[in-house]
């Protein structure tokens, strides 16, 4: 990336004094235009660069981080980022808020027991900062991923720290536990969407990063919201109630950020299958890859194989491709988990990822190809580094040819 800017300077130094020196004669102007236009074609080359982006979860923060001191933890942090800048990765999607909560200083939300002995414990740590810090040294973009809605992923509300600003709202139609489930924020809660925004704002004031994602978590159930959804019952269908809740919540978020910083993103990384993006997780895809004011790139979890038999990878990606009508990237999200295991739902293609070791190598070739393609990111950090089985090292080592 350095010789990139060094060879701008260098291109437009000459150009420079060509320019000076040739400016009055009529004969060279073409000669000028030639120039000029090899300095914007350098300068693009920063902006084409591909994403090769990773997801780092709290999974990885249980298992690398927990019971460690904070030397300890900051050495592995520099080395998760060494690694990284070994297999070519050029962005980070950091899981910094995963139960309401965070993995830095906040003064909203406590600091994760993912990482502490009990949510809110003051460790005097700051992970965030420690991996803008070591991932700048690398060139390394780091974009703050955060789950909105999830409290817990089971239900005892013991659990929860009264730092939490979820405590205040138990036993409100603000935050619902749900059976077998865990315990959720109402999506449709005026008093919760601003409380992500205030999130979402803190950290975009605080830390130096690229920008902001949310996954496919949205709507938890189809009960959190009747009692909001009552007010208005008449007027519109259910479903059309909840797809404008996420999309006021998306709306604020974008134009929140841009009043902030422009150059700061926001995305997302939706369910692949567009039929429960809209009939489970209420996230109006084809509006926000329509319209313009909702988000700079688009994620979708294209976690099939090509044999899928119900949603192979080639017809879904195309799918999603042919959906962006606006200025929108397209960043394809692909996962090692189901390396050599059967893949059930994929019906008569079940036997594909015990079959193969280069799909993943493959799916990023065939992307590569098609329209408003952009980058890809790869779920998750630990699977690159500690295999689950010879087809997953395989996948890794055949999916590193790509980067050499």
């Amino acid at each position: 990336m350095k010789k990139i800017f060094v060879y701008i300077l260098a291109v437009t130094v000459v150009a420079a004094c060509f320019i000076y020196n040739n400016f009055y004669k009529k004969e060279n102007i073409k000669e000028i235009k030639k120039e000029k236009n090899k300095i914007k074609e350098v300068v693009n080359i920063e902006e084409d660069i591909e994403t090769r982006g990773v997801f780092i979860s709290y999974i990885e923060y249980e298992k690398y981080f927990r019971y460690k001191s904070n030397n300890e933890i900051e050495d592995k942090i520099e080395e998760i980022i060494n690694n990284l800048d070994k297999y070519k990765i050029n962005t980070i999607y950091l899981q910094v808020r995963m139960f309401s909560d965070s993995i830095y200083n906040s003064k909203i939300f406590p600091f994760t027991d993912s990482i502490a002995n009990y949510q809110g414990e003051d460790r005097g740590i700051d992970i965030l900062s420690l991996f803008i810090k070591y991932a700048k040294e690398k060139n390394i973009k780091i974009y703050a991923w955060i789950n909105p809605y999830r409290i817990s992923s089971n239900t005892d509300t013991t659990q929860i720290s009264q730092s939490n600003p979820a405590y205040q709202y138990l036993n409100t139609n603000h935050v619902k536990v749900i059976d077998n489930k865990g315990i959720y924020y109402n999506p449709a809660s005026s008093i919760v969407k601003n409380l992500i925004i205030s999130g979402i704002v803190e950290i975009v004031n605080n830390y130096d990063i690229k920008g902001i994602i949310f996954d496919d978590y949205f709507y938890p159930d189809d009960t959190i919201d009747l009692d909001n959804y009552k007010e208005v019952e008449n007027t519109i269908s259910i479903k059309d109630y909840r797809l404008s809740q996420v999309n006021e919540l998306v709306s604020r978020i974008y134009k929140t950020i841009k009043a902030i910083n422009k150059n700061v993103e926001f995305g997302i990384s939706p369910d692949a299958n567009i039929d429960n993006d809209y009939n489970m997780h209420y996230a109006d895809v084809k509006k926000w890859l329509s319209e313009d004011g909702y988000i700079d790139f688009i994620m979708p979890q294209v976690y099939y194989g090509f044999n899928n038999e119900v949603k192979p990878y080639i017809k879904t990606l195309n799918e999603w491709s042919s959906l962006i009508k606006n200025n929108v990237k397209l960043i394809v999200a692909l996962s090692f988990h189901k390396c050599g295991i059967e893949d059930i739902y994929a019906k008569s293609g079940k036997n594909e990822w015990m079959e193969s070791t280069d799909i993943i190598k493959k799916e990023i070739e065939y992307a590569r190809g098609i329209d408003n393609y952009s980058g890809y990111s790869l779920f998750r950090y630990d699977y690159l580094v500690d295999y689950k089985n010879d087809n997953m090292k395989s996948e890794v080592e055949n999916y590193l040819e790509l980067t050499k």
